[in-house]
């Protein structure tokens, strides 16, 4: 099969999928496009902001689509070919990832803004909602802990993995510049929106086009920001304490629209390279149900599914859109376009890094940054030339470090609400503190691990993110139920990833303890089993709950 064709066909599963299962789940939750939102109800200017769609789009679609969509599928496709990769993007995206976003999205504005903790917490009770709260922020802290330690690397190296590839530019000085002036614009930005008040598109076609020379300069000053690996770790974990306390509207909107839209312009490369290139496909499309790791042997059941988390379902979606975005939805009937249409958005972006790695001649010894950075080089050149290739393959290095970091300041900001819902802790001394704690542990992680510590809980980190996933429909399942609506179409994903994700935790604590090859092998398979114990206890609860058994009440210091 031809690349081109391959697109088209992927691009035919997500457009129907929108158009009509989409429109079907929308159906079952009547939308109703004159209810009052959390964001008109509570709007405060910080947390709750009522926001409009396409920015609140590219706000959503930012923080969601991070480095899972692209790291992912590239590592499933070297692991088992591109066939299996692209039939769970496609399907699994359509009827259990945007699903997932979606639900999650409308059941938080239905419960006022608050988190799918707090949806668990009215359906399930008091005691499931703490033991999804601790599931939660475990699983927050892992995304920081790897994110912060791939951001930090490609600060220093130009990415992670870009080993062989050379620049006429210090490449993680552009990239760590070219950062730091992307933020930069996005607080003024935030500033001219919120003090201004232009119309949106002169903001766009000012602050976009100053985006990609944000990128420019970047390979000009490459020389200007360099430090080692270690003290960018730490700076960036103290950017997100700052970022975690701003208002939304100062740093979080904007970077986020801004964001937006350089995945819009990756997409839009993608395409034209996938159409227009002329590119021939050199991976098998089948390499077999078990692949060789420096790990060990790798099955395909239950690993393809928890290798690529965020191209077609990641329980990191959920605590977003009920953590930031149910709080700026304007209307109920924007969900669906923002919940439901962002994650077919990020299956697109999945199938675009799942290209970059069928057209490579050679993958041996490269991993996914390096792997996407010359794919994706190779899409841009088609419109800028051959001449640019260099440049062109920066860019992608420098877009997929971009799509990482925009996930970190969303990250700790969610671990804040968590802290501060569990513990009680309000005002501005609660915030800080809840900050701190979410951004120390990563750090200590950070600093007793060392360098490439990302590669270390990668996989727990998928594992962990897809049963959230199946946690967060669990509670919706119940609350559907409750309601009196049909609650098939989230029992039955929930169900599947529920049994995939435990498949997996079982085989990593398994083979953490039969070769205890280092203490954070042993962490993680510690971890696991913590998330298995807690993840069963909420099982527990939600069957109860489906019963009709009333929930038990918390326990007595939390009642005091």
């Amino acid at each position: 099969m031809s690349l081109p064709l391959l697109a088209v066909a992927v691009m035919a599963i997500l457009g129907l999928g929108y158009t009509f299962y989409g429109s079907f789940v929308a159906r079952q939750y009547s939308l109703d496009p004159k209810a009052q939102t959390p964001s008109e109800r509570h709007n405060d200017g910080v947390d709750f902001v009522p926001t409009r769609p396409f920015y609140l789009l590219g706000q959503h679609f930012s923080a969601i689509a991070a480095a899972g969509p692209i790291a992912g599928p590239i590592l499933a496709c070297t692991m088992f070919g591109w066939l299996p990769a692209i039939l769970w993007i496609s399907v699994g995206v359509v009827f259990i990832g945007a699903v997932h976003d979606f639900s999650t999205l409308i059941a938080s504005v239905r419960h006022d803004g608050k988190s799918i903790a707090e949806v668990v917490k009215a359906n399930l009770g008091p005691r499931a909602s703490l033991a999804l709260m601790a599931f939660i922020w475990l699983a927050l802290v892992y995304v920081i802990v790897a994110f912060t330690d791939v951001t930090a690397a490609t600060f220093v190296s130009g990415d992670a993995d870009m080993k062989g590839l050379t620049f006429r530019f210090n490449p993680g000085g552009a990239v760590a510049a070219a950062s730091v002036l992307y933020l930069s614009l996005s607080v003024v930005m935030g500033l001219v929106e919120r003090f201004l008040k232009p119309k949106l598109l002169l903001q766009t076609l000012i602050f976009v086009p100053l985006t990609l020379v944000c990128v420019y300069a970047g390979t000009r000053l490459s020389t200007v920001l360099i430090l080692p690996v270690r003290t960018w770790g730490l700076i960036i974990l103290g950017y997100c304490f700052v970022a975690s306390l701003t208002p939304v509207w100062a740093l979080l909107q904007p970077r986020g629209y801004l964001g937006g839209f350089v995945l819009y312009l990756a997409l839009a490369f993608g395409i034209i390279g996938m159409f227009f290139g002329g590119f021939d496909i050199h991976q098998p499309a089948f390499k077999g149900l078990t692949a060789m790791t420096r790990n060990g042997p790798v099955h395909l059941f239950p690993f393809l599914f928890v290798t690529i988390a965020c191209g077609a379902c990641s329980g990191f979606h959920g605590l977003v859109c009920s953590g930031t975005t149910s709080k700026q939805i304007q209307r109920e009937t924007h969900c669906k376009q923002v919940g439901y249409g962002a994650m077919l958005l990020e299956a697109f972006v999945a199938l675009i890094a799942l290209a970059t790695v069928m057209i490579a001649v050679d993958t041996k010894g490269k991993g996914p940054g390096a792997i996407y950075g010359s794919g994706l080089g190779a899409f841009v050149s088609v419109v800028l030339g051959k001449d640019q290739l260099l440049l062109a393959t920066t860019f992608g290095a420098m877009a997929f470090s971009t799509f990482v970091f925009d996930t970190l300041d969303v990250s700790t900001r969610l671990g804040r609400y968590i802290l501060q819902e569990v513990f009680g802790w309000n005002g501005r001394a609660g915030a800080l503190l809840a900050t701190a704690l979410t951004c120390g542990v990563p750090a200590l992680f950070l600093l007793s691990a060392g360098t490439g510590s990302y590669l270390k809980f990668w996989t727990l980190f998928g594992t962990s993110n897809q049963l959230l996933a199946a946690l967060s429909l669990l509670g919706i399942t119940v609350w559907l139920k409750r309601s009196g609506k049909k609650y098939w179409y989230t029992l039955l994903p929930m169900v599947f990833v529920f049994v995939i994700t435990l498949w997996a935790l079982g085989s990593q604590i398994i083979t953490a303890l039969e070769h205890r090859d280092s203490t954070i092998s042993l962490i993680n398979a510690a971890v696991a089993g913590l998330l298995v114990l807690l993840a069963m206890t909420l099982l527990a609860y939600g069957v109860k709950a489906m019963r009709g058994e009333p929930p038990l009440p918390a326990p007595a210091s939390r009642a005091a």
